[in-house]
């Protein structure tokens, strides 16, 4: 794909809507204050992207994509449902550390999405949830893990990685590679029989 000027400056765009949608909310970011942050005027704007709808549809799509893609991509191995299971854990811990403020967005604005996004985003969400849940079940069964409802398992698997969006930053005394083994280390150690 060719990369031009304009998609460039779109995805900067992108980029800073996220981290003020994250640092201000969705509803209490303006173009204004998007366009000042990128350098343009709020009307120039509008030659890279057609609104906040749109803004934040990409931003969700971006990474609901993400989750799907490397859930199927986990799914098709040959690894145990414990290395498919952690593999899924380091996917949450990496895309918080890397792509944070897109992550939040996801996290708490999707529901300002209009229709058909925001269905097809809980949709996403909800498959994503299933396939993660499945691989749960299937550990269970398989005798990799410990006989627990694959649904507390999934949701106290998902609680658990979302505080590092909140706390995690560079230069805590913990690496990112330190965050992710030893957050694995906590859940998997409690999870696997």
């Amino acid at each position: 794909m060719l990369t031009t000027k304009k998609t460039i400056r779109r995805q900067v765009i992108l980029d800073e809507a996220a981290k003020l949608f994250k640092e201000k909310g969705y509803g209490g970011t303006s173009m204004r204050d998007l366009a000042g942050n990128v350098g343009l005027e709020a009307a120039s704007m509008y030659n890279y992207i057609k609104g906040k709808d749109e803004i934040l549809e990409l931003i969700c799509q971006r990474i609901a994509g993400i989750y799907i893609s490397q859930l199927h991509d986990i799914e098709q191995t040959e690894a145990t449902y414990a290395a498919k299971v952690e593999a899924l854990i380091r996917l949450h811990i990496r895309l918080m550390v890397e792509e944070g403020p897109a992550v939040s967005v996801a996290n708490h604005d999707w529901k300002y999405l209009p229709e058909p996004q925001l269905t097809e985003f809980k949709d996403a969400r909800k498959s994503y949830e299933q396939g993660f849940a499945r691989l749960v079940e299937e550990g269970i069964q398989a005798g990799e893990f410990q006989p627990l409802h694959p649904s507390v398992a999934l949701f106290t698997i998902l609680s658990a990685v979302r505080w590092v969006e909140l706390w995690y930053r560079p230069g805590r005394g913990l690496s990112a590679e330190e965050l992710e083994n030893d957050i694995v280390a906590m859940l998997l150690k409690g999870l696997a029989k």
